[in-house]
């Protein structure tokens, strides 16, 4: 799922393309992308772009009239930028949105069409859409230590929960905490008060500095690869690979659709965290260390 970076690098491609321009004509693919009916879709049509920004992990159009086009990628909905009338792919396509300057494709690929578009009048109603996440390059250290300890979860919860934290998914998260050397399995109650600095700085530091590198990446283009998995990471989708930082090898925890990849170097004083799949195949033989994982099966020296 496109995070905060991802989002950002597409807002600034869309403001230098869409904004003081016409809305002419939403041309809908697929009938499920639509989630909204009042006000009508066709009530966007002709009204001009104000502004783009972001609303957690959507994306927004603010439209003439006090209007708001909340766009909601999911976890494999992409954006294209192609010339005005382009025709929406047959497979893959769900909607076209026409401006005097371009047309505007969103795709998604695989059989679960997940990505959702709402039409909504007035900022009480956007707001409605807004999960409440705080939005940490926003806050104060203060702030966020008090959102963070408000419940216990592990960490790795806190960060992708968009009802505690605005615009981070499994891909930063994963980042985020190999930066702060912290556990993904920590429970924010017990954080003391240096990891909490550690962790709010890093969050600051990631984001942006994935920000400024898609930003920069893309240049004067539309953004082409939008993409959880990117090489130079550090542990995220480098499951057995060696950390950039310490050289032992990168872990992942599997849980559901989802996983975590993290150095237990790094992050866990040298721990093998428990994985489900394995640990419950393997029972008494799970390695408990890192050095127990490397000497029963071979250190793997990959990058």
């Amino acid at each position: 799922m496109p995070e905060i970076p991802d989002i950002e690098a597409y807002l600034a491609a869309l403001a230098s393309r869409t904004v003081g321009c016409k809305l002419l004509q939403v041309r809908l693919a697929s009938p499920f992308l639509l989630r909204s009916v009042d006000p009508p879709i066709t009530a966007a049509e002709g009204k001009r772009v104000e502004a783009v920004q972001r609303l957690g992990k959507r994306l927004v159009f603010v439209l003439e009239e006090d209007l708001f086009l909340i766009l909601h990628l999911m976890t494999a909905g992409r954006l294209h930028w192609k010339e005005p009338g382009a025709t929406i792919p047959r497979r893959s396509g769900l909607a076209a949105f026409d401006f005097s300057s371009g047309s505007l494709l969103l795709i998604e690929a695989g059989s679960k069409k997940r990505a959702s578009l709402y039409l909504v009048a007035g900022s009480d109603d956007l707001q409605r859409h807004n999960p409440g996440g705080l939005e940490v390059l926003e806050a104060d250290l203060a702030t966020f230590g008090n959102v963070m300890q408000r419940e216990n979860h592990t960490l790795k919860r806190a960060l992708t929960d968009p009802h505690i934290l605005s615009g981070i998914g499994n891909a930063y998260s994963d980042e985020i905490l190999h930066h702060a050397r912290l556990s993904p399995f920590q429970q924010t109650a017990r954080l003391s008060a240096s990891e909490l600095d550690r962790l709010y700085g890093s969050i600051r530091e990631v984001l942006t500095l994935w920000t400024t590198r898609l930003k920069a990446e893309a240049g004067a283009e539309f953004p082409r690869k939008v993409t959880a998995f990117r090489s130079e990471m550090a542990v995220h989708g480098r499951y057995g690979k060696l950390c950039p930082e310490c050289g032992a090898t990168i872990q992942r925890i599997i849980y559901a659709t989802s996983e975590s990849n993290y150095c237990p170097r790094c992050q866990t004083d040298g721990r093998i965290l428990a994985d489900r799949v394995l640990s419950r195949l393997l029972k008494k033989d799970w390695p408990r260390t890192l050095e127990e994982l490397e000497g029963r099966f071979g250190r793997r020296d990959r990058i």
